[in-house]
């Protein structure tokens, strides 16, 4: 029996057009489909001749373990078929894919990494902030807001870099995380927004200082996903409610 192949594809951020045409190409190959919960459903139209196994990962509900999710990719490659495993944004940007392809190669199955915009680049452009700017930042820090043995992030470290931040998964520790900045010297003023479903036509927003930000996210009933931008470029947004904002405090 002929093995099979494995390819790991980032789905990007939401917006089905932002899937790569090298993406497009793998899941028109594939038999089977792993798709995480956060993919856009649009983007199985370009895999309708494989079949869809749903493994969904959302944070702060049930998940499908990954120990399960690997052993059905090794077993479905083993029996000589194309798995496209589809997940949200990047595969390597807080996406296990990193664990998922260490699990492939120790089990001798080909893989293949498909990369994908990831929503802490796409999901701020959609309203006009780029994540680095020479003239605002010398860099951007990407932290996910929810570790796997809940150590805390050296936040004092991240302040002190002076680099835009960019949190993932950070919702549901929104006010911890804002005290934490705060107290490790981030000036209140420091302009932050709070994006869900970026990049898609149910995205919302809320642009203001960090330290109204967890007030102003309960005020919109924003929740996940969504991701956290914190830095000078988020001056630049063109969002109209923020610009509107800009011009009456001026």
């Amino acid at each position: 029996m002929t093995q099979g192949k494995v390819y790991l594809i980032g789905a990007g951020p939401g917006d089905p057009e932002l899937l790569t045409v090298k993406a497009i190409k793998a899941l028109q190959s594939a038999d089977v489909v792993l798709v995480d919960d956060l993919v856009n459903r649009e983007i199985l139209q370009h895999a309708p001749q494989a079949r869809v196994i749903e493994v969904g990962k959302r944070g702060g509900c049930k998940s499908t373990p990954q120990s399960f999710i690997n052993k059905v990719m090794v077993s479905l490659a083993e029996q000589g078929q194309i798995v496209a495993r589809l997940k949200g944004g990047d595969p390597f940007l807080f996406g296990r894919g990193g664990e998922e392809m260490l699990a492939l190669r120790q089990a001798g199955i080909p893989v293949e990494v498909i990369s994908g915009i990831t929503s802490g680049i796409a999901v701020p452009a959609s309203i006009g902030i780029p994540v680095t700017h020479r003239e605002y930042t010398h860099g951007v820090t990407f932290v996910t807001g929810h570790t796997q043995d809940e150590n805390p992030l050296n936040w004092r470290a991240l302040v002190d870099g002076g680099t835009t931040l960019v949190i993932y998964m950070g919702m549901n520790h929104l006010s911890d995380i804002v005290q934490q900045l705060l107290a490790a010297g981030l000036p209140s003023s420091t302009f932050a927004a709070a994006i869900q479903h970026g990049t898609r036509d149910e995205q919302q927003q809320v642009i203001c200082p960090i330290g109204m930000l967890p007030m102003a996210v309960k005020q919109e009933g924003l929740g996940s996903p969504a991701i956290i931008v914190i830095g000078d470029v988020v001056r630049l947004s063109s969002c109209k409610e923020f610009i509107n904002a800009l011009a009456i405090a001026a």
